[in-house]
């Protein structure tokens, strides 16, 4: 039996893709595998027997990554589960910024007991005016899973897009629409827009990138729209663009004392991502990963380990072993198992950064001397045998 715990609300509609073999009311000492969407996990004391993470969405900064890589445990997220939520929420806060909806929604209601308010809106709405967004320049920062989405739909809606990704794979080049405009230099996005969408993961490079440097480029009037994290944005310097004009709104995500009471934004309660359609998608998904692995040592979208999969083994055994990016490891490896009369009949070894992972079919199953003498490798993590 696998024993699971789910640290946040996990939807049914993926925890029911999970076998008999598998007890999903685990506490999280016992865990081999565990779901998590929101909760902190850095201060958690983690298991020796624990193998496996999904965080059940992209971001992944609640969970210690490197603290599990040199334990042996698999981090996984669901990249694009939740893609088209946030899609769509940027195309809303796109429109809200540019029509005032909000505010003339909230004039309706201060004058709903207004017998003439039909004759009176006449006279009100030229005050909730704005513009469109067909023809508009805006600059996607970021074409990954949800970038891209966003560029593509911007382009239907009439918008001239402009996209920026140095790191931008083959898939998403082959998914983005040829009417995007590549762009080289962010700077240039930030010259040439009026509407910017940042879409990039927090990273050490990327926290405050939008910040006084970047707003002094821009035009006056220019809307900045963070569905992705709120560390990117420098919030003080943001806050200056507000009050100068240099920024029109500004439509957050992320709500914290300084948004909250900042005005010009339009400040909304971490919704990107809140839809049954999306929580369904990150559940299936993250369930599917983890099956995966425990089942067949297979890892996909992991984000402390190197992809590797080989399939469901047909071999007579298999064994996976998590170990440091370091010479000599697999001959050492090898030695052991040609020693124990073992033969190697498939093998895929793969590395992502300082870390390592090797998954090997073999002709029969291996007893636990072979075991310990591969787990006595000097950087070698953890072995598990999967069958």
């Amino acid at each position: 039996m696998i024993n699971v715990n789910c640290l946040n609300n996990i939807a049914a509609v993926g925890l029911n893709l999970f076998s008999d073999d598998y007890n999903t009311e685990s506490s999280f000492e016992d865990a081999q595998a565990v779901l998590v969407r929101s909760a902190k996990m850095h201060d958690m004391e983690l298991g020796d027997h624990l193998l496996a993470i999904a965080r059940a969405g992209a971001g992944v900064n609640n969970i210690p990554l490197d603290k599990c890589a040199d334990l042996g445990v698999v981090v996984f997220n669901t990249p694009g589960a939740n893609a088209n939520a946030v899609k769509e929420q940027v195309i809303a806060a796109m429109l809200l910024a540019s029509r005032d909806l909000l505010g003339g929604n909230a004039w309706v209601k201060a004058n709903k007991e207004d017998a003439d308010i039909a004759k009176t809106t006449e006279k009100a709405k030229k005050e909730f005016a704005g513009q469109e967004i067909m023809g508009k320049k805006l600059g996607v920062i970021g074409l990954g899973a949800i970038g891209q989405l966003v560029a593509n739909a911007a382009v239907a809606l009439g918008m001239e897009v402009y996209g920026y990704d140095p790191y931008m794979s083959v898939n998403a080049a082959w998914n983005l629409s040829r009417k995007v405009k590549h762009i080289v230099n962010v700077e240039d996005i930030y010259r040439e827009c009026q509407y910017i969408t940042v879409h990039v993961p927090a990273l050490d490079s990327t926290k405050g990138m939008i910040n006084k440097a970047a707003f002094d480029l821009m035009q006056d009037g220019t809307v900045i729209i963070n569905c992705a994290r709120d560390v990117l944005v420098d919030e003080s310097a943001i806050g200056d663009a507000l009050k100068s004009g240099r920024v029109k709104t500004y439509v957050t995500d992320f709500p914290n004392p300084l948004t909250a009471n900042m005005e010009g934004a339009l400040v909304l309660p971490h919704l990107g991502a809140s839809t049954e359609e999306a929580e369904d998608n990150c559940a299936i998904m993250a369930v599917e990963q983890i099956r995966n692995f425990i089942e067949n040592g297979n890892i996909v979208n992991s984000v402390n380990y190197p992809a590797c999969d080989m399939g469901i083994c047909n071999a007579a055994g298999r064994v996976s072993v998590c170990h440091k990016n370091v010479p000599a490891i697999i001959s050492k490896i090898t030695t052991i198992l040609g020693e124990a009369g073992i033969n190697i009949e498939g093998m895929s070894n793969k590395s992502k950064g300082d870390y390592a992972y090797s998954l090997l079919d073999i002709d029969h199953q291996m007893d636990d001397s072979v075991v310990e003498k591969m787990v006595g490798i000097e950087g070698v993590i953890r072995v598990r045998v999967i069958k």
